[in-house]
């Protein structure tokens, strides 16, 4: 990886000379913020309005452990006036690029809120990959919490303010309004918690959604941490999750986003529970961004799932 960022580094500094303006895609008036995942990008939307133009770089269907920027992304990061992204293992580029000398101003989700370190639960399978960590590894969908998404959207909201004195009323009236959609959509999943007859969930999948458990009780099993490279379960891994469900009589389990659902549905011939779809949202695929997917409209969806979920 680190070879490659130099290589794209190289490639960056002979964009800028010879075609600048090419690779930006904000040369009007107002702020230009560049995002890498698409949570980070519908948060710039709202609170930046018209002032702001947004630009996500992860390309919409793509899963963010395999993304690799592409010189032109890093003429984007470079151009803007705000590179506002997710931090963490899986986008280590980031970090190499900034340690670089790049000089910007910048914004990471994971700094943003208390961060949780990634957990191998029971039954989990663990990574084939070779993984030797200077420190704690922390979990990186911390915006599946609404209340986490209300503290990065504050931060968010005074770094623009800082960059654009001029559009603070703007901006702090676009957070406040937000605020209340995301603790209406908070009340919504306590209240549903507090109803359901199950107070534990199964995702046949990776797991994108500790922030989220933590911050409404539920317990979990799961066949992968969030970030695991790995999709392919063992016998074991489907075998103990199978065991989970008809222990508990729990009436369905989770898949995520671009999973081949294939685990998924073996638990559900085995059990005849249901699988439902949980947005982790991280990204969204071509017909979403286009139809105007959003992160409000996902996790609502992901309130009727969790009500099927729960009984």
């Amino acid at each position: 990886m680190k070879k490659t960022i130099l290589i794209l580094l190289a490639m960056l500094l002979c964009i800028n000379f010879c075609a600048c303006g090419e690779a930006t895609d904000w040369e009007g008036e107002g702020l230009s913020v560049v995002t890498t995942l698409f949570p980070a990008y519908d948060f710039a939307r709202v609170i930046g309005g018209d002032r702001v133009q947004v630009t996500l770089i992860v390309p919409p269907g793509t899963e963010l452990h395999s993304f690799e920027p592409t010189a032109k992304d890093m003429v984007r990061v470079q151009s803007a006036d705000l590179f506002f992204y997710n931090g963490g293992e899986s986008e280590a580029w980031v970090e190499q690029f900034l340690e670089s000398g790049e000089k910007l101003r910048t914004l990471s989700m994971l700094d943003c809120v208390e961060a949780l370190e990634e957990e191998t639960k029971e039954g989990m399978q663990e990574s084939a990959q070779e993984e030797e960590e200077d420190g704690p590894e922390y979990d990186e969908h911390v915006w599946t919490s609404p209340k986490n998404a209300i503290l990065i959207c504050e931060a968010l909201c005074d770094a623009l303010c800082e960059l654009d004195p001029e559009g603070e009323s703007t901006y702090r009236a676009n957070l406040a309004a937000y605020t209340e959609e995301l603790k209406a959509l908070d009340e919504s999943f306590r209240e549903i918690v507090d109803k359901g007859r199950f107070q534990t969930v199964v995702f046949a999948d990776r797991f994108p959604a500790r922030y989220f458990v933590e911050e409404y009780g539920l317990e979990y099993f799961a066949a992968f941490p969030g970030c695991a490279e790995d999709t392919e379960p063992s016998a074991k891994t489907v075998s103990f999750l199978i065991d989970r469900v008809r222990e508990q009589g729990l009436p369905a389990v989770f898949y995520i986003e671009f999973s081949n659902e294939k685990m998924a549905d073996m638990i559900c011939e085995d059990t005849g529970c249901e699988k439902l779809l949980f947005h982790s949202c991280h990204n969204i695929s071509a017909d979403e961004l286009q139809n105007g997917a959003s992160y409000l409209a996902l996790m609502r969806q992901n309130c009727v799932s969790l009500k099927e979920a729960l009984g």
